[in-house]
């Protein structure tokens, strides 16, 4: 049975990550923010501490990552996220592969099974299943099932290339 008043909420997969200032805060600050913009969190994976991925730091990454019921679109929940970043003190987006340190990092990872493609956004994320900072977190959260189908598409299209 289902209830009137609105669309059914989509399932939207988050990676978060934080290397400057109280991390662990910094998290919990978006969660809360994503739980108020976004949508409602139902599953959160552990913290994990991670070395930073595409560039050079002395800083240590906390990630986390979430799984959210939301009645957004996938370009209104980037919208939202991008504020929750820029509000937290986040300045810049990384771009062309420049990566740097920042307060709070949230990437939309997975949307229902949308595959989306557009300048702003690509669903699935690219490069979710070749960052052991994303794929631990997700694996905590989504059901097993799901997880494994993820994994196997992830390898079948890489066909058998090295990771980079």
């Amino acid at each position: 049975m289902t209830r009137s008043g609105g669309p059914q909420p989509h399932m939207l997969y988050l990676s978060l990550g934080s290397n400057l200032g109280n991390r662990r805060d910094n998290l919990l600050r978006a969660l809360v923010l994503i739980g108020h913009r976004v949508g409602q969190v139902c599953r959160t994976s552990s913290f994990l501490e991670t070395e930073p991925w595409g560039f050079t730091s002395g800083n240590i990454f906390l990630n986390a990552a979430c799984a959210v019921h939301t009645r957004l679109t996938p370009t209104q929940c980037l919208e939202r996220t991008q504020q929750i970043e820029r509000e937290m003190g986040r300045t810049s987006k990384s771009v062309d592969g420049q990566y740097h340190d920042r307060v709070i990092d949230i990437d939309l990872l997975l949307y229902d099974d949308l595959t989306l493609s557009t300048p702003q956004l690509t669903l699935p994320h690219p490069l979710m299943m070749q960052r052991e900072f994303v794929t631990r977190p997700l694996a905590q959260i989504m059901p097993p099932s799901q997880y494994a189908l993820l994994e196997s598409q992830s390898q079948a299209s890489a066909g058998h290339q090295p990771e980079p």
